[in-house]
This record gives structure tokens, C-alpha cells and sequence, in this order.
């Protein structure tokens, strides 16, 4: 229950961040604030994602998904898409 309460609140997170994203981008102009706070959220999205992999891999394979854990920036900044 708790293995998958967790994907639950990491999907949740990914929804706001999400829905915040666009709202930003739906702007006409971002002042330096909002460009600061778009570009950590495309960080903290692709944190988000990479620990959602990592959960559902450990599980494919047999493992708990409680041994993923979420990457530092400069990790998931370098993946290729």
C-alpha cells in the first residue's frame, strides 16, 4: 500500500508542477523571477519523472521500489531524451 501511495504523491507533484508550467508559459513575458522559477521546475519535473522510472524498474525486476531515490540535478540534467 505504501509502494504505491508514494508513485500517488510523486504523480501529484508532477500534475502541479505541470499545471504551473503551463500557466507560466501561457505569459506574454516572464519577468527574472518567474524564469528562475520555470527553469527549477523543469529540474524538479525531471527529478520527479527520473524517481517515477526508478520506482517502476526496481519493481519490474523484484526489488522494493522504496530503494530509488530521488537524483541530484546535475544526474538527470545530463539524460537525453
Amino acid at each position: 500500500m505504501e509502494d504505491t501511495t508514494r508513485d500517488t504523491r510523486v504523480l501529484a507533484r508532477i500534475q502541479r508542477l505541470v499545471a504551473e508550467e503551463h500557466a507560466l508559459r501561457n505569459k506574454a513575458a516572464l519577468d527574472a523571477a518567474e524564469k528562475e522559477r520555470l527553469s527549477a521546475m523543469e529540474v524538479d519535473l525531471d527529478q520527479c519523472w527520473d524517481l517515477l522510472r526508478q520506482r517502476r524498474a526496481l519493481r519490474e525486476i523484484g526489488q522494493p521500489a522504496a530503494g530509488a531515490h530521488v537524483r541530484p540535478a546535475d544526474v538527470v540534467e545530463k539524460y537525453e531524451g
